[in-house]
């Protein structure tokens, strides 16, 4: 059963990054010239290994261009043996520490400061038992942008609402509560965007169920991502909404280095922690 499963949801993850890659690319040609010089970027692609053996890898796909700054799409598929703490926190581990997991991460931070951030995963992870989790959640780098009143925040969560609403086992609002919960920096008590869905251990009884809900969770990422930036990419900018926009990306570190679970999962994971790290933005400022 697991290995049929394993299978489908591995595939899916690659067919998304495949889908998810060529519409950033076509982005990054339609961005005008006059804002955004040069040559359009293209991902590069990079194979990598655990290392550990017979514990599986993944691609890397980075795209550094004249519209996106630095964006990153990952897949992989792992497998290896939890040790210490991680055999008591992961569910299953503990009766057995083996696990396997697949899955497709994103980050796209912007040259206009008016364009906001993005990160989506999706992943399936099997123990002896087996979830599903992930989401997408915005970060406006703009403080006029980052309130849940803005067009991109409400276009973003429409966007989340509607995956969520094809299928009865999701929950939007308790998947909304999760992100808000979840990307939240405790130590400065703010949000670190406007908010999105976010889920984990997701498991209804129902596997082709829960995974058709994934599936349409990247779905409507990508569509609904897209749709914001082409509205807001013929904008200019300044000096100071760069500034701003710096600043801000400097939360973002934060996040991530101190409460983010996907970075701690993939380093003591055996990761690659050049794809761990990639979601660092290139320049950053803390005043």
């Amino acid at each position: 059963m697991f290995e049929t499963r394993k299978k489908t949801a591995a595939a899916w993850f690659k067919s998304l990054r495949d889908d998810i890659c060529a519409e950033f690319e076509a982005l990054e040609r339609e961005a005008p010239a006059d804002l955004f010089p040069g040559e359009a970027g293209t991902f590069v692609f990079e194979p990598w290994e655990r290392k550990v053996e017979n514990g599986g890898g993944g691609t890397g796909g980075m795209l550094r261009g004249r519209f996106f700054e630095k964006c990153g799409v990952h897949i992989s598929v792992v497998k290896g043996e939890f040790e210490g703490e991680m055999r008591e926190r992961v569910p299953g581990a503990k009766d057995d520490p083996r696990f396997w997991a697949a899955g497709i991460s994103l980050i796209a931070h912007l040259h206009n400061p008016h364009v906001p951030c993005v990160h989506f995963n999706t992943r399936y992870i099997v123990t002896t038992q087996d979830w599903f989790g992930g989401g997408g959640d915005l970060t406006p780098t703009q403080a006029k942008d980052r309130v849940q009143t803005s067009p991109d925040a409400i276009a973003f969560h429409a966007g989340m609402k509607a995956a969520c609403d094809a299928h009865e086992v999701a929950d939007y609002e308790a998947f909304k509560k999760g992100c808000d919960d979840y990307f939240h920096l405790h130590h400065r008590d703010e949000a670190r965007g406007v908010g999105g869905i976010f889920y984990d251990r997701f498991n209804s009884g129902d596997w082709d169920a829960d995974f058709a809900f994934t599936q349409d969770v990247g779905r409507h990422f990508k569509d609904t991502y897209a749709a914001i930036t082409r509205g807001r990419m013929n904008e200019p900018w300044t000096e100071l909404d760069r500034e701003e926009q710096l600043i801000q990306r400097g939360r973002y570190v934060e996040f991530n280095l101190l409460w983010d679970r996907g970075t701690t999962f993939g380093l003591k994971t055996g990761g690659n922690i050049k794809t761990i790290l990639s979601s660092m933005p290139p320049v950053v400022k803390w005043p």
